[in-house]
């Protein structure tokens, strides 16, 4: 199994990033699919989740209004879009794949938005 995250950088604050999860190795169209963020010296913390059909998505209260989460199960890939960036959202993004019982995390890509 493989979850490659990518499109992560620096950028300004008000500016834009998306992020993407590329999935190998598992049945993409069965999982939740989630973007988790960790910044230095703080826990792992939910970002977005989106279900298996795409149809129904959540968010923390941090980003909502301001990310939006998305899918596309035929090409096996999750996409963050996210915008108004703050520094507040600097932050290691890692894409994360769960199914019942089996969870699997990407490596993370770093997210930085300078002030």
């Amino acid at each position: 199994v493989q979850l490659v995250e990518s499109g992560g950088g620096l950028v300004q604050a008000g500016g834009s990033l998306r992020l993407s999860c590329a999935a190998s190795g598992i049945t993409f169209s069965s999982y939740v699919m989630g973007w988790y963020r960790q910044a230095p010296g703080k826990q792992r913390e939910l970002v977005a989740l989106i279900i298996s059909g795409g149809g129904t998505a959540d968010y923390a209260d941090s980003v909502k209004g301001r990310f939006t989460i998305s899918r596309d199960n035929a090409k096996n890939t999750m996409y963050l879009q996210m915008n108004s960036l703050i520094p507040e959202d600097t932050a290691v993004y890692y894409c994360n794949a769960r199914y019942g019982y089996y969870a699997y995390w990407g490596q993370g890509t770093q997210v930085t938005v300078s002030s």
